[in-house]
């Protein structure tokens, strides 16, 4: 029983940085925009989120750091996508190569560096049940910061006016354009929030579930959240619940080497991308089912007056 409530901890914590990822490429594609810039905006939060961890000892500037990171390269790719109209896979695939050099030259000098003493976190009284509490209770507070974001986009997207509006300049640009909306102002500010999040996220993976900085880090969770969003059909909570599928699978690998299990470990670390591979090759073949539920306009580009 300690075992698994240690693989369950372990599941919501791969997971959460799947999911602050995933909900923010949601809300790009939401708006019409695919960024496959994921991968790079993740690194470089990475290195800037552990570089400011080290030099100031605040987790809470150091993920400051990696959001602001974050929402900068996104304003980056926002404006040559939206403004510009250069194409959004190409521009986002140029980010994704960029993260990747840039982030590994920067943190030529922070491989050995280590960051100051990590706090252990436990909800009172909670953290004491049997079982339940390693497994749930004894989480970084961000962790259950994913959950509730998970709730509020839900809200935002379905319940509240600016949601709907979102959704709109996603389904059809050019309605949402003829009714007096700022469309590409209104893409903008969704490809900087998802970006925000993705650098939280980058940041969270070399602060907590690591936490050190090593080259190349990402290791694919950037194109795993791309993934993600077709596999949720563009609802959070679906988002989240593949999030922990993917953190979950990701986390048996290692329970079955520790258990002694005689299966090639080049074959367990493949299993979480075989596991998101198998989920979306299920998925797309109800290709109607995908079509109700993808934004129309989704990597479509605008043009005001067109």
């Amino acid at each position: 029983m300690d075992q698994l409530a240690l693989l369950l901890a372990a599941t919501l914590n791969a997971g959460t940085v799947v999911a602050f990822a995933s909900l923010g490429l949601l809300i790009n594609e939401r708006s019409g925009i695919v960024n496959l810039g994921a991968e790079g905006i993740m690194l470089i939060a990475a290195i800037a989120g552990f570089a400011v961890g080290v030099h100031s000892g605040s987790d809470t500037l150091a993920f400051l750091a990696g959001m602001g990171a974050g929402a900068l390269l996104a304003a980056m790719f926002g404006v040559l996508v939206i403004w510009l109209n250069t194409n959004q896979y190409a521009t986002g695939l140029a980010l994704s190569l960029f993260g990747a050099g840039f982030s590994a030259f920067i943190g030529i000098s922070y491989t050995q560096q280590k960051l100051p003493e990590r706090p252990h976190f436990a909800i009172p009284v909670l953290s004491d049940i049997p079982f339940i509490g390693p497994a749930l209770f004894r989480q970084h507070p961000l962790v259950y910061g994913a959950i509730l974001l998970t709730i509020a986009l839900a809200w935002f997207l379905y319940r509240s006016r600016a949601g709907l509006v979102l959704r709109a300049v996603g389904e059809s640009p050019e309605s949402a354009h003829a009714l007096g909306y700022p469309v590409r102002r209104i893409r903008l500010y969704a490809v900087i929030v998802g970006g925000a999040l993705c650098g939280l996220s980058g940041a969270y993976l070399s602060l907590v579930y690591t936490p050190l900085w090593v080259e190349g880090m990402v290791a694919g969770k950037g194109w795993i959240a791309l993934a993600l969003t077709t596999f949720a059909t563009w609802r959070p909570a679906r988002v989240l619940l593949g999030a922990y599928l993917f953190g979950g699978v990701t986390m048996l690998q290692f329970y079955l080497q520790g258990e002694g299990v005689q299966v090639p470990s080049q074959f367990l670390s493949m299993l979480p991308y075989l596991a998101t591979i198998v989920v979306l090759v299920l998925i797309s073949r109800n290709k109607a089912f995908i079509r109700i539920n993808m934004p129309a306009s989704i990597g479509k580009p605008f043009f005001p007056g067109s």
